[in-house]
């Protein structure tokens, strides 16, 4: 029976594909760096943004990457209207499994400012018991934040589930030992998440609360 559902944020909660490939384009052209392609950032969404900036500009060194951070932060907080919602269903769904019982967390590749900002806009923050972020820890698809909240809660790895919508979060599940749902409508095309072995493929966010009375009825 889980009992920890732990959730990644960008393109699982909330629909922000298109406003992170928007915001890290943008930089790279303040900065003068090569036109950056649209599925290649789609392809780092998850990573935490230090990592995400040496895959999407190779060779790329300390200075620049700080650059690139400061100008990605200023784009996706408050220079760039391109709209991020949140998924359909997310909202009602994670307010039943909260009131349900389940605890909650986030595991997400966001810094810690941006993840409080988004609890805030949001108004989900109160729902999540914790949440580790990519500038308090190891990024994915390294398993230690998912370690960091397994000890925190005192849950067992059994009892924990991990969803998520990119292989690096299905690869850091796996690694932790736990199970993983694969979200396909996120970043990543579902093909690219079966060969983790998730427990479940939901193409929408109320599925997993079906999927989870199922469990509760067997």
């Amino acid at each position: 029976m889980y009992k920890l559902l732990i959730f990644d944020w960008d393109g699982t909660v909330i629909d922000s594909a298109a406003r992170i490939i928007s915001s890290m384009q943008r930089s790279a052209f303040d900065l003068g760096l090569d036109p950056l392609d649209a599925e290649a950032i789609r392809n780092i969404i998850g990573l935490g943004l230090p990592e995400a900036i040496r895959a999407l500009v190779p060779g790329i060194d300390v200075v620049g990457i700080e650059a690139m951070r400061e100008r990605y932060a200023h784009y996706y907080v408050s220079g760039d209207d391109t709209p991020a919602h949140l998924f359909a269903g997310a909202r009602s769904t994670l307010e039943n499994l909260h009131r349900k019982g389940y605890r909650l967390a986030v595991a997400t590749g966001k810094n810690r400012r941006g993840l409080d900002r988004v609890f805030a806009q949001t108004g989900l923050g109160s729902l999540f018991e914790l949440s580790r972020c990519a500038d308090e820890t190891t990024s994915k698809p390294d398993p230690h934040m998912l370690h960091e909240i397994l000890q925190q809660t005192g849950v067992s790895v059994a009892e924990a589930l991990m969803v998520g919508d990119t292989e690096y979060d299905l690869e850091m599940g796996r690694r932790a030992g736990m199970a993983t749902v694969a979200v396909s409508y996120g970043a990543h095309h579902i093909d690219r998440l079966k060969p983790w072995r998730p427990v479940l493929e939901i193409d929408n966010f109320p599925e997993l609360e079906h999927w989870l009375d199922g469990l509760n009825k067997t």
